[in-house]
């Protein structure tokens, strides 16, 4: 397909950061002051992770009060439906919003207040995904849990784990997400993203129905067997993985690996603004480096529907909007 052909396909994306998607037109009128696209967007050489994180501090500035996060929320639904996606999973760590005057459950009401606002504005359907951030003890991380709880089904879809997964192995979060399966929350996590299958291994042991990146399962044969007879779903951001050194170069990228092994695969953006993409430049990569053919497409969407934390009349109505029976 050409650019303006995938530009004008009906797009869902289930990986996308809150704060790394923000445009450069929100970030100024918040800030005050003009931003360089340098200030927000790594470079072609971005050597490592720790260069991507850095792009997150101006952003995160951004999110300190309800005001904030409603017109972020109605901001990010706004650019995805100039590249017409009809449905997306935010995620956001809402411990970073909280202040003495806005506690977890605020911040979340505020996001959502402006997420549904961009609903009927724009008309692309969405979902919250909370997420809980290795750095931040059980307790504080099962506090935001309970509290996303309560608007499971109101906006909020499900939860995820994110931060410095070499650092902090999922065996260290068995408990957390066995908590978060009693409390009846669907969950994705982060895993396989710095290079350990254990981590993907033990997510799906203790209930995620979709793995964020999972990279580290290239060459685990029986692992990819495992995962595509459970349907679990693989959210790959291609981009965003050769940036932060995910992979060392695009011919260890394992797209194809995966598709081929059966394995539900959906694509993604990460962060759009710090990573400098949108859907319609993932598809057309992944075309053009991975021999990705035009009628895999429909797959690639029909399996972020399949794994979607949405409801089942949203699901229906999306499969009708892709084309798919």
């Amino acid at each position: 397909m050409t650019k303006e052909e995938l530009k004008q396909l009906p797009k869902v994306e289930l990986h996308c950061h809150l704060d790394g998607s923000l445009s450069r037109e929100f970030i100024e009128k918040r800030l005050g002051r003009q931003v360089s696209q340098e200030e927000l967007t790594v470079s072609d050489d971005c050597t490592s992770l720790a260069e991507y994180l850095e792009k997150f501090d101006i952003p995160g500035r951004c999110l300190m009060d309800e005001q904030g996060l409603a017109e972020a929320g109605y901001d990010v639904l706004c650019s995805m439906s100039q590249e017409n996606v009809c449905y997306a999973e935010i995620r956001f760590a809402p411990l970073f919003s909280e202040t003495e005057d806005m506690n977890c459950s605020k911040v979340i009401e505020a996001l959502l207040s402006g997420l549904e606002r961009g609903r009927k504005d724009f008309g692309v359907e969405y979902g919250v995904l909370t997420c809980a951030m290795r750095h931040h003890s059980e307790e504080e991380n099962y506090r935001m849990l309970k509290a996303a709880r309560e608007y499971l089904g109101s906006g909020v879809c499900g939860a995820d784990l994110a931060g410095a997964e070499a650092a902090y192995p999922m065996s260290e979060f068995m408990e957390l997400f066995t908590k978060a399966g009693k409390l009846g929350i669907p969950f994705t996590l982060h895993a396989g993203e710095c290079g350990n299958p254990q981590n993907i291994i033990d997510s799906v042991q203790v209930g995620a129905k979709r793995i964020g990146h999972g990279i580290a399962m290239c060459g685990h044969k029986e692992l990819e067997r495992a995962l595509a007879e459970k349907n679990i779903g693989i959210e790959m951001c291609p981009i965003s993985n050769l940036q932060t050194k995910a992979v060392n170069s695009t011919a260890e990228y394992p797209l194809r690996e995966f598709l081929d092994a059966g394995l539900k695969v959906s694509i993604n953006t990460d962060n759009r603004t710090v990573s400098n993409t949108n859907l319609t430049k993932e598809l057309d990569f992944i075309q053009r480096t991975y021999g990705i053919r035009d009628e895999e497409l429909p797959l690639l969407m029909k399996n972020a529907v399949d794994t979607a934390f949405a409801a089942d009349e949203v699901k229906a109505a999306l499969y009708r909007k892709l084309g798919i029976r």
